[in-house]
C-alpha cells in the first residue's frame, strides 16, 4: 500500500545514515520532528460532499472520505503539510474510477449535466499543486485513470504502442517487455506517475537524451470532451498546419481527458552502464557537459552536480572509509574539495557503447576529469527510484526538502545556478534560519541545460509558519529563475504553484491565446481546474 502522507509504498524505507545526519545537523541546526496528524482526524475534518445521492447514482461515484483526500493531494510540500498537519483544505467531493472509454465519455456527459468540474487523476506524484481543486461552490469529481491502464495494440513495422492513458510506468514497460520493446521514460516519479500525466504535464526521463522527452515519444491518440472527441492520428510527420499534438503537451487536464496515447517504442538495449566521473571545479565540469552535448556522442544520460550536491551525495552513502580512500584519490588525482560529480550513461549495442566509452573519454580529458568506474553508477541506477523516499526520512527528523527545475542557456547556467541556490539560502534568513542548498544539471541540449535545484531546511510545529516558509522560499527561487531568463519549468509542469510565473513567460499574447483555446475547448468549464492559467472568468462562459 502507498503512504497516505508521503511519499511511496508503507513497506519502503530508506534510511539516514550517522554521517549524513551529522552533516545536515551542522548546517541547519537539529530539526524537531512535527507531530503528525492520524489520518483519521484529518478524514474527520473534511466536509461532507456537495453531491446528494442522485447524483452520485448517475456517476457511479464514491465519497469516502480517505478516497477524496487522496485525489486531492499530490506531493507537492503544501500537499505534505496539509496532510501532516491534519488541514485538509479543499478536497474533491466524490472520486469515480474510469473503466473504459465508454465509461469516461458517460462520466463526462453527467458532470456537464450537473454543473460539475472535473480533474482527472493518474498517479497523484504532481509537485505543482495539479489536483487541489479551486475554493468556490462549485463541487468538484476527481476522475482515477488508474484503472484504465490496457497496452491495446502493438505495431511491430512502424514501433509503435497504443496504450490506455492511466498506464503507470512500471505496468507499461512490463506490457512491453513481453514483447521485446521499452519506452525509456524514467522520471524520477516513475514507479506511480502515468502516462497521461506524462504528456499532460510534458515529462523527461532521466534518459531523455537517448529516448527523447515525452513530446518526441508521443505519437497521436485521444482526448475526450463531454460532447466531442479530438483524434491524433500517428503520423510520422506532418506540414498539414500547426501540430495539435503540441496543444494537448502540457495541457495539464484544461483541455479534456487524454484517454488513448501511441508512443514510440525501441528494442531493449543490449548494453548500459553509468560511469562515475570526478571533474575538479564547476567551471571545468559545465565546460565538460557542454562539450558533450554538442558532440555526436550517443550518450544516454548526463547528470552533473554541482560541488555542494557532490559534497551532500557522498555524505549520504554511508561506507565512509571507501569515501574516504576515495577523496584522498581524488585530490591526488586534481579534484579537492571543489570536485563535481558526473554521470554518464551509455545505453545501446554493445560494440556502439564501447566505442561512445571511448570518445567520452577522449573528450572529458582536457577538463580534467578522474573516471572512477562503474559501482557508483550502478549504485545510482538501482536506487533511481528510491532517493525520493529520503523525503519521509528527513520528515521524520524535522527537516523540509523542497525541488525547483528550470531550463537555460550554456550562457546563463551558471548565473542561473548561483542565483537560485544565493535566493534559497537567504529566502529564510527573517527566520534566522539557514538553507541547504544544492544543483544539479539534469538534462542536457546542444543549446542549454536543466538546472534543478534541491533546499533543505528546517521544519516547525505550526502549519502555517510552515507553510510561510515554503512560500517565502518559493517565491525567492522562483523569482531568480525569471529574473535570470529561465523557464519556470522544465519537466513538472504549472499546476497552481507556477501560474504567477508562467504568466510572466508567456507574456500577454501567449497567455490570451491559451486561454482563447481553454475557452473554446471546454465553453462550459467542466475542467475548470485552475491548472495553467487559473480560473477563467464566469463571464466568459456561455
Amino acid at each position: 500500500m502507498q503512504r497516505w502522507n508521503g511519499w511511496g509504498h508503507q513497506d519502503i524505507d530508506v534510511p539516514l545514515r550517522p554521517a549524513a545526519l551529522a552533516f545536515l545537523t551542522a548546517q541547519l541546526g537539529a530539526g524537531i520532528r512535527p507531530v503528525d496528524a492520524e489520518r483519521d482526524a484529518v478524514c474527520a475534518a473534511i466536509p461532507p460532499s456537495r453531491l446528494d445521492n442522485n447524483m452520485l447514482m448517475h456517476l457511479g461515484a464514491r465519497t469516502d472520505p480517505a478516497l477524496r483526500l487522496r485525489h486531492s493531494c499530490g506531493q507537492s510540500l503544501p500537499d505534505w503539510l496539509r496532510l501532516r498537519h491534519g488541514v485538509p483544505g479543499q478536497v474533491c467531493d466524490a472520486v469515480v474510477e474510469a473503466r473504459n472509454e465508454d465509461h469516461l465519455v458517460a462520466i463526462l456527459a453527467h458532470a456537464q449535466e450537473l454543473g460539475l468540474r472535473v480533474i482527472p487523476v493518474g498517479g497523484a506524484t504532481s509537485v505543482v499543486g495539479h489536483l487541489t481543486p479551486p475554493v468556490d461552490d462549485r463541487p468538484t469529481l476527481a476522475i482515477s485513470m488508474q484503472g484504465h491502464a490496457r497496452l491495446r495494440a502493438i505495431d511491430h513495422t512502424n514501433r509503435l504502442a497504443l496504450f490506455d492513458a492511466g498506464v503507470s510506468g512500471p505496468l507499461l514497460e512490463a506490457q512491453l517487455h513481453s514483447h521485446g520493446y521499452t519506452l525509456g521514460h524514467f522520471p524520477q516519479s516513475f514507479e506511480f506517475s502515468t502516462l497521461g500525466g506524462w504528456i499532460a504535464t510534458r515529462s523527461s526521463g532521466q534518459q531523455s537524451r537517448r529516448y527523447g522527452r515525452i513530446e518526441q515519444l508521443f505519437a497521436g491518440g485521444r482526448v475526450l470532451q463531454a460532447t466531442q472527441t479530438l483524434e491524433l492520428p500517428p503520423f510520422p510527420a506532418s506540414a498539414a498546419g500547426p501540430d495539435l499534438r503540441e496543444w494537448v503537451l502540457g495541457s495539464e487536464g484544461r483541455l479534456g481527458i487524454i484517454s488513448q496515447a501511441w508512443v514510440k517504442v525501441r528494442r531493449k538495449p543490449a548494453y548500459e552502464r553509468f560511469h562515475a566521473i570526478f571533474l575538479p571545479n564547476w567551471q571545468q565540469a559545465v565546460d565538460a557537459a557542454r562539450t558533450l552535448a554538442q558532440s555526436d556522442i550517443p550518450f544516454s544520460m548526463l547528470r552533473l552536480s554541482n560541488a555542494a550536491e557532490t559534497q551532500t551525495l557522498l555524505r549520504q552513502a554511508g561506507h565512509e572509509n571507501s569515501i574516504t580512500w576515495l577523496e584522498r584519490y581524488l585530490r591526488w588525482r586534481g579534484c579537492g574539495q571543489d570536485k563535481c560529480l558526473l554521470l554518464l550513461g551509455i545505453t545501446g549495442e554493445a560494440a556502439q557503447c564501447r566505442r561512445a566509452e571511448r570518445d567520452a573519454r577522449d573528450q572529458l580529458q582536457p577538463f580534467g576529469a578522474v573516471a572512477v568506474g562503474i559501482r557508483m553508477g550502478e549504485v545510482w541506477k538501482q536506487n533511481r527510484f528510491r532517493s525520493v523516499y529520503l523525503r519521509n526520512t528527513l520528515w521524520q527528523y524535522g527537516y523540509a526538502v523542497d525541488t525547483v527545475e528550470t531550463a537555460c542557456t550554456w550562457q546563463q547556467t551558471s548565473n542561473m545556478m548561483h542565483a537560485i541556490e544565493q535566493a534559497a539560502r537567504t529566502a529564510l534568513a527573517s527566520d534566522g534560519e539557514r538553507v541547504h542548498a544544492y544543483t544539479h544539471l539534469s538534462h542536457v541540449y546542444s543549446s542549454g541545460s536543466s538546472v534543478y535545484s534541491t533546499f533543505m531546511y528546517r521544519l516547525t510545529a505550526d502549519y502555517q509558519h510552515n507553510l510561510q516558509r515554503w512560500q517565502r522560499l518559493k517565491t525567492a527561487v522562483s523569482n531568480a529563475i525569471a529574473e535570470h531568463g529561465g523557464t519556470i519549468s522544465h519537466q513538472h509542469g504549472v499546476g497552481h504553484d507556477h501560474e504567477p510565473w508562467l504568466r510572466k513567460e508567456k507574456g500577454t499574447t501567449g497567455c490570451d491565446w491559451l486561454q482563447a483555446v481553454i475557452d473554446r475547448a471546454d465553453p462550459h468549464g467542466l475542467f475548470d481546474s485552475g491548472n495553467l492559467l487559473g480560473k477563467p472568468a464566469q463571464e466568459n462562459r456561455p
